[in-house]
């Protein structure tokens, strides 16, 4: 990922220096446990000197890897150089995959911890903010078109119950899918080294040993990886095309903080864009599309080739950087969004009480009439109002075209009682009771 999306905890986690050092510690890690076994000539001794001497640059790495075309055989010629003898037993018994996998899984785990972070920190701020905006009326809307009222902490609430389901997936997916290691040889087979090696290098590690890799860790793993955060990603755009929708001029509800000092045209003074939310939306794109590649790295000719290894070198690390960076970026929009409940009443009153039809409608059905009769008389004046709206001049309101109606039965006090807002949502209070015990 380019430098401009990406954070720099997140970003160090897919850097070269850290994975050799991941590489590094797998491989001592492995000779204190043939030491300890004591099935190979490997002494402590000499596994206490390896931990003391390991050591790389990975610009000597660099330099090997061109003519030795492989990457591991020149991180292990450049930790032989700082070893000495000992070095013999470094890499025993194992074979590139057993390093590399590991460290990766490894790698995944470092930044599963820091997206969790930063969904759980998005998640209080969406909670906090949806019980500071409980009372706050606006109108719901569905395909685009006004429904019913409903409260502006309403569509906090239901991002904070997505971030929930964000986070448990993240930590059901970091224990079942992320947190593997294998150190089994060529094939799988355990065939030059034990396995109480991997046993104890995955424990050390904090990861659980695959109970057959063939060489390699099943792809299937990596791909639910990729899947999940593309899930997340999702949400994060959800969120961020929620509120550019609401940031339109002839909407403007909510808006994104607008800085100081900041241009929003290099063309007209005037404009406040949603350049963020629009960012948020555009790298989204790139991490669901990664997910796609996740899929076609699990299938793999026999034991194991490396078409996946190029692949996932770029999907994998670009994934994690770019949705902590859209998740960073969520959480200053939604902390400093800025609100509008003016316009949000202005727009509750935009469709002159069309918003009240379906409480009229249960109101006829109420008096005894049928569905049927009620929802033609409803919609019949509805309609009437409607096609006064697009006029865009003031006139009558949808009120008005109901009590013109032919025998229409409902009082004046039973109108007003239809026509208040807040009777949309005397039961709304449960919601945000259920968003108060919500735990990130």
């Amino acid at each position: 990922m380019i430098d401009r999306y990406t954070r720099p905890a997140m970003g160090a986690i897919w850097s070269p220096a850290n994975k050799f050092e991941i590489w590094k510690e797998i491989e001592v890690l492995a000779c204190e446990a043939q030491a300890q076994l004591g099935a190979i000539g490997i002494t402590k001794e000499e596994a206490a000197l390896i931990r003391e001497r390991a050591a790389f640059e990975v610009e000597r790495i660099d330099e090997l890897e061109a003519t030795l075309n492989h990457d591991v055989i020149a991180f292990l010629t450049n930790m032989s150089e700082h070893i000495g003898e000992p070095s013999k037993w470094v890499h025993y018994g194992m074979t590139s995959s057993d390093l590399g996998d590991t460290a990766l899984c490894y790698q995944m785990t470092q930044a599963m911890d820091i997206v969790l972070d930063d969904v759980r920190r998005l998640g209080r701020i969406c909670q906090r903010r949806a019980l500071e905006f409980k009372d706050t009326l606006c109108v719901g809307r569905t395909h685009g078109i006004h429904a019913e009222p409903m409260v502006f902490g309403m569509k906090f609430g239901a991002w904070a119950w997505a971030l929930k389901r964000a986070e448990q997936r993240l930590i059901a997916t970091r224990k079942f899918s992320a947190a593997w290691g294998a150190i089994s040889g060529a094939v799988g087979s355990y065939s030059n080294i034990d396995p109480f090696v991997e046993s104890y290098v995955c424990e050390k590690l904090g990861l659980t040993p695959d109970p057959l890799s063939t060489q390699v860790i099943a792809r299937d793993r990596h791909a639910h990886v990729l899947a999940v955060l593309a899930v997340v990603a999702a949400t994060a755009e959800s969120i961020a095309t929620e509120i550019r929708a609401l940031q339109k001029s002839d909407t403007l509800e909510a808006e994104e903080p607008f800085t100081a000092g900041q241009k929003g045209s290099s063309a007209m003074p005037h404009k406040r864009n949603p350049i963020t939310a629009e960012r948020v939306c555009g790298l989204a794109r790139v991490i669901k599309a990664n997910a796609q590649v996740g899929f076609d790295n699990v299938a793999l000719w026999h034991e194991r080739d490396i078409s996946h290894s190029s692949a996932e070198r770029v999907v994998l690390a670009d994934s994690f950087i770019a949705l902590d960076y859209i998740l960073g970026k969520l959480e200053w929009i939604l902390d400093g969004l800025v609100v509008y409940p003016e316009s949000m009443l202005a727009n509750l009153d935009r469709t002159r009480g069309l918003i009240y039809s379906s409480r009229v409608l249960l109101a006829l059905v109420d008096t005894g009439m049928s569905r049927e009769d009620a929802y033609d008389v409803v919609q019949r004046a509805s309609m009437k109002c409607w096609e006064d709206i697009q006029l865009a001049e003031p006139g009558p309101r949808f009120r008005d075209y109901l009590e013109v109606e032919e025998d229409f039965p409902l009082t004046f006090a039973q109108l007003e009682e239809i026509f208040d807002p807040r009777a949309f949502l005397a039961r709304s209070g449960v919601l945000f009771e259920r968003l108060e015990r919500l735990e990130f």
